[in-house]
């Protein structure tokens, strides 16, 4: 984004209102980037696939602070503020945004970088399972997988960070 079109800014949304603030902010002309991803939730037996907000409770707006009316945005439906630093609010670092925006599809979604699947056999690289395998068995958000573990004579579910997992050679 250049200098002349603004620089980009983090809005905190209200609880589970990403999307529709993101709405009320594009029909009052801001430009607003809402990445997405697809979580996978158990609801009453059954697995539903959600788009949900890769960072949730927050979205970004670019704004240029001497030439729009940033203030308006803090009164917008669905949201709750700007981030501020002091009275003014406080810019991202320059090109996240722009990697963010390379990194999503079609749709919006922002697919994690994974090299495997529900039912792999996986194996964890550190922490106190180091060097266990256990299977995969879903997506808990954008780096994290839950994966079974059979110790003890069952299986027990634990939530590792994508990058401290592999696909097991056994």
């Amino acid at each position: 984004m250049s200098n002349l079109q603004g620089r980009w800014y983090a809005v905190q949304t209200q609880p589970r209102r990403e999307g529709f603030a993101a709405l009320q902010l594009e029909k009052q002309n801001f430009r607003v980037f809402y990445p997405r991803q697809v979580k996978s939730v158990r609801h009453a037996r059954r697995l539903e696939h959600r788009q949900v907000g890769y960072f949730p409770g927050y979205i970004f707006v670019a704004l240029d602070l001497a030439a729009s009316a940033w203030r308006s945005v803090n009164g917008t439906l669905g949201v709750k503020s700007l981030v501020m630093f002091g009275e003014r609010p406080s810019p991202l670092p320059p090109g996240l945004v722009e990697y963010l925006q390379a990194s999503v599809d079609d749709q919006g979604l922002i697919t994690p970088a994974v090299n495997f699947s529900p039912g792999d056999r996986v194996r964890l690289l550190s922490g106190p399972f180091a060097d266990i395998v256990g299977t995969m068995d879903r997506l808990e958000g954008a780096a994290r997988v839950r994966i079974l573990m059979d110790i003890i004579g069952g299986s027990i579910p634990i939530v590792a960070d994508t990058h401290n997992v592999v696909l097991a050679s056994d």
